[in-house]
């Protein structure tokens, strides 16, 4: 049975939480591919709300095996406060399994996140300081340690003295932070190792076996497309690649075995942290999609920037991760809205580009081109298939599936797990 990934279409926080559970129920394996607990997903369940930072939304799927790949950074204290906290729930936590090779995020990590931000000042990127970039940064320095090293203390004691080496130098002469000890990080993961030991895979053999058994494999991304960073708004930008490429290479299964690639779009933009955003709001419309949308993230609770949705970005995401199908969330947001603008093409100094334009200078110039679309004031939470939408709703759908290069399969119109319009099935 072939795998099926999900990825972000804008700047993450599109939904892909409400994707990923509502074929949970469908599929054998969630697998995390990358990112780490800078990634949240808010997912309803019985009209419950569950946050998600490090887990993958499969979690609590009852019938699936959530995987972390060996894409991700594990900072252990979240994966830990996470499990607890949903086992203090009534959630199920036991089926997890984590790869020996994902990378975890130090102690150190964080703090080097942290000060680095503030050393930027004015050039800051906006990070979550949850030491998510001085891990991946550790990871290609080769200086990183993997989940496998902690049951193994000489190895791990060795891999923090090489790790410390450059850290204290900077921490102490240029930060004016005091130097982190060798034993105190040693005694720090060597804690969680018991704990630890029975979730640990490896992940690339088992979803491999797995989809060679017929089972279903499910790849959600976490961020999105453009904090990828190759293909994002570089330098704002994660420091993993979120695209579908990268969620092969993060869970360890070839591309040739994935059939479905599904990009999550909402039915507007939104981001958090700094970079260009060409369709951003600073009107009461802003804050008619913010309050209305709740655009609140989930990590930081940090108020997310709103704007109108962007077809030309659609469209690049559509063809860096080779898009099969979109999912939209979020319609019912627009409800009441009269006409609805739509970003179909960027003036960059007079010049319109249909297109993504090729340099970071021009992105940081363009102003949307835009179209409006009439909109709607029927309440659309209780439509379940296309024909049930209004017309006018149905037809800003039809419209940005149109522009936006891909077939939209799914349309979410209301936070709970039900509140789907299913358009094409997203997995047969």
């Amino acid at each position: 049975m072939p795998a099926i990934v999900i990825v972000g279409a804008q700047w993450g926080d599109e939904g892909k939480g409400k994707a990923t559970d509502l074929l949970g129920s469908r599929v054998d394996y969630v697998v995390k591919p990358n990112g780490g607990n800078n990634a949240g997903h808010t997912v309803v369940v019985g009209g419950e709300k569950f946050e998600l930072k490090l887990l993958p939304a499969g979690i609590l799927s009852p019938n699936a095996t959530p995987v972390i790949g060996n894409g991700v950074v594990v900072s252990l204290d979240a994966l830990f406060h996470e499990i607890d906290g949903l086992e203090a729930r009534g959630a199920d936590t036991s089926r997890l399994r984590i790869s020996a090779n994902a990378h975890l995020v130090a102690p150190y990590h964080q703090t080097m996140d942290k000060v680095t931000e503030r050393f930027l000042g004015k050039r800051a990127i906006g990070t979550t300081g949850r030491g998510i970039g001085p891990a991946y940064m550790d990871k290609v320095g080769r200086l990183g340690i993997r989940v496998q090293d902690i049951f193994d203390e000489s190895i791990l004691r060795q891999k923090i003295e090489g790790a410390l080496r450059q850290k204290n130098e900077l921490l102490v002469k240029l930060y004016n932070r005091r130097a982190v000890a060798v034993d105190e990080i040693a005694e720090y993961f060597l804690s969680f190792a018991e704990r630890l030991r029975p979730m640990v895979v490896d992940s690339t053999l088992l979803l491999n076996d797995a989809l060679d058994r017929g089972d279903v494999v499910l790849m959600e991304g976490g961020q999105a497309t453009y904090l990828d960073v190759d293909h994002g708004t570089y330098p704002f930008v994660t420091s993993s690649n979120p695209t579908a490429g990268g969620a092969s290479v993060g869970a360890g299964i070839g591309p040739t075995r994935i059939n479905r690639s599904i990009g999550i779009v909402k039915a507007y933009t939104t981001r958090v942290g700094a970079g260009p955003f060409p369709t951003e709001l600073f009107d009461e419309w802003g804050e008619f999609l913010q309050n209305t949308g709740g655009e609140f993230g989930v990590n930081t609770g940090r108020p997310r920037r709103c704007g109108w949705y962007d077809a030309v970005m659609a469209r690049h995401a559509s063809r860096i991760n080779g898009f099969t199908d979109y999912f939209l969330t979020k319609l019912d947001v627009l409800t009441g809205i009269e006409q609805i603008p739509v970003c179909v093409a960027y003036d960059v100094d007079g010049v319109r580009h249909d297109e993504m334009p090729m340099t970071q200078t021009e992105f940081h110039h363009a102003k949307p081109i835009v179209e409006h679309f009439p909109g709607w004031t029927e309440d659309i939470s209780d439509a379940r298939n296309l024909d049930d939408l209004p017309e006018n709703a149905r037809n800003y759908v039809l419209a940005l599936e149109r522009m936006s290069g891909t077939r939209i399969s799914g349309i979410g119109v209301g936070p709970g797990r039900d509140e789907v319009v299913t358009v094409h099935d997203l997995i047969d």
